[in-house]
């Protein structure tokens, strides 16, 4: 680690991603950088952790896959990431007079075909469900170079719409609720379900919410590198952290660890910053700042009032990290678990379930039922497990919940937690012929491999605001006024303080662009 000087070029705040990504272009232009990160590892909610310390399993802890992280910026910044695609791309299972399933296959079409007709609709549903997918690709590729380029006004978005012949796509997009677009296209229940899952992933809302938060969300799931496709990081999430960490400090930038920022002071060259590194207490001057915190925890630092959160800017994301000893077998005996379990496993999360889990959390209640999906990173890549692990047959699961707003945890967050837990653990067994406690790794005082993160550990934890994963609602992908126009979307008041973060314009999930977009803004 290089020694703490008094004066930097640019100070980055937080040490996830987003403020690697953005050391990383500003170190390689030459200048002298100091990313500062409270927590005693880099990467924020990119990391990978030994969850469960009587084994040797790597977890991707909080974030798991990546599909908006640009090409590109692995290519600028010589990242070696391999995005490993998954052969299947989701499994619900259903009970029809039989336990069955929806099983959508990413390499043989034929599967997901037959699997769609089984749900009794009819080949119109069929080409229903290809219509919204060709036409997400075409949104994709519409508007997804604009996200590395200042902010484009609507009106020129809608423009370019209109020229392309595609108005009314626009209006499903981006002017009327998602749900009038998933509902025109397909009939059944379980499909409309895993459409509009894209659509509540990490967000407070509903197919017919007014904010249009649900379309805002189902665009950054659908969007990234104009295919929308989600791919595991081979070594976990850790990998992109690790690299862009090794790379920041291979060109010049300092990185420090257990530092905490106390203040910021404003100046007319540059601004001063009182933090805490090991204990000890410094000031140091720097005449860029970037943000990958919060917009509320930089407001605190400046001395400033908070902005009042919306509803949307709520976190309602539900986590559970899990490692099995084997993989559970299906009540559905068509498909294997290995197929089942090797994209997103899908649990009640029909359309009519989640309008219903969203309106039991409106209502200050836990979800009856628990909606959410399920990840296995091991069926796509095994070297986040050692050996021996490997060899015996081991896996993880991670299971993000939907409808798990952070006020129905803040009373009693231990109670709560196990509560959706036990709701969880009940719902995934009604699709399973042993129950999946069975199958879990245990530690050494016998108790299952399992962790549960709420939103308010995610606050807690990550300084996560409500325990948002995207820190607020997000942004649409234009500028939404028109002083805005032409800027980067991470300007602040304030000269030569930026947002790098989730916090900007068009930030959210693991993709890198604010750091980008934030050091293109310094670098002129």
């Amino acid at each position: 680690m290089t020694q703490l000087n008094s004066k930097y070029h640019t100070v980055i705040l937080g040490g996830g991603h987003n403020g690697l990504v953005a050391a990383n272009y500003l170190a390689k232009a030459g200048k002298k950088v100091l990313v500062l990160e409270k927590n005693d590892y880099l990467g924020g909610a990119t990391t990978s952790q030994k969850a469960f310390p009587d084994y040797e399993a790597s977890l991707s802890r909080y974030s798991y896959l990546v599909s908006l992280f640009p090409n590109e910026l692995f290519a600028e910044l010589g990242m070696k990431i391999n995005l490993l695609p998954r052969r299947i791309a989701s499994y619900t299972p259903y009970f029809h007079n039989s336990h069955q399933g929806l099983l959508i296959s990413n390499a043989e079409e034929s599967v997901s075909h037959q699997s769609i007709l089984d749900l009794g609709y009819g080949e119109s549903e069929w080409q229903g469900y290809q219509h919204i997918l060709q036409q997400q690709t075409t949104f994709a590729e519409l508007v997804w170079d604009s996200f590395l380029q200042p902010l484009k006004a609507k009106s020129d978005f809608e423009k370019q719409f209109k020229e392309a012949g595609q108005s009314e796509l626009w209006r499903a997009f981006v002017e009327e609720p998602i749900g009038h677009f998933i509902e025109k296209y397909v009939q059944s229940d379980i499909l409309r379900g895993i459409l509009m899952t894209d659509a509540k992933i990490g967000a407070y809302t509903s197919a017919y919410d007014e904010s249009l938060l649900q379309n805002r969300t189902f665009l950054y799931h659908v969007v990234g590198n104009k295919t929308g496709e989600w791919r595991v990081p081979e070594g976990g999430m850790g990998n992109v952290a690790r690299q862009l960490a090794e790379n920041a400090e291979r060109r010049g930038a300092a990185l420090y660890t257990n530092a905490s920022i106390k203040s910021i002071h404003t100046g007319d060259t540059h601004h001063q910053l009182e933090i805490e590194v090991g204990g000890k207490s410094y000031e140091i001057k720097a005449e860029y700042i970037l943000s990958n915190a919060s917009e509320t925890v930089l407001q605190r630092l400046m001395g400033e009032p908070p902005t009042a959160a919306t509803p949307q800017d709520e976190g309602t994301a539900f986590k559970i990290n899990m490692l099995l000893a084997r993989l559970p077998k299906l009540k559905d005996q068509k498909v294997r678990p290995e197929d089942a379990f090797a994209g997103t496993f899908h649990i009640n999360q029909s359309y009519g379930q989640m309008e219903r889990t969203f309106a039991e959390a409106a209502a200050g209640n836990i979800p009856t039922v628990a909606a959410g999906e399920i990840y296995c990173h091991t069926l796509t890549d095994t070297s986040i497990l050692s050996p021996e692990l490997r060899e015996k047959g081991f896996h993880t699961l991670t299971y993000f919940g939907i409808d798990f707003p952070h006020r129905l945890f803040t009373a009693d967050n231990k109670v709560a937690k196990q509560e959706v837990v036990d709701r969880f653990l009940a719902g995934i067994n009604d699709y399973l012929a042993e129950p999946i406690e069975d199958c879990f790794a245990r530690d050494a005082q016998g108790n299952l491999c399992l962790e549960a993160k709420s939103a308010l550990d995610l606050e807690q934890e990550l300084n996560l605001p409500l325990g948002n994963i995207f820190h607020n609602a997000l942004s649409w992908f234009y500028a939404e006024d028109e002083s805005a126009v032409g800027t980067w979307g991470v300007e602040t008041p304030h000269e030569r303080i930026y947002v790098c973060g989730s916090s900007a314009k068009r930030g959210g999930a693991v993709s890198g662009i604010p750091g980008r977009n934030a050091a293109r803004k310094v670098l002129g």
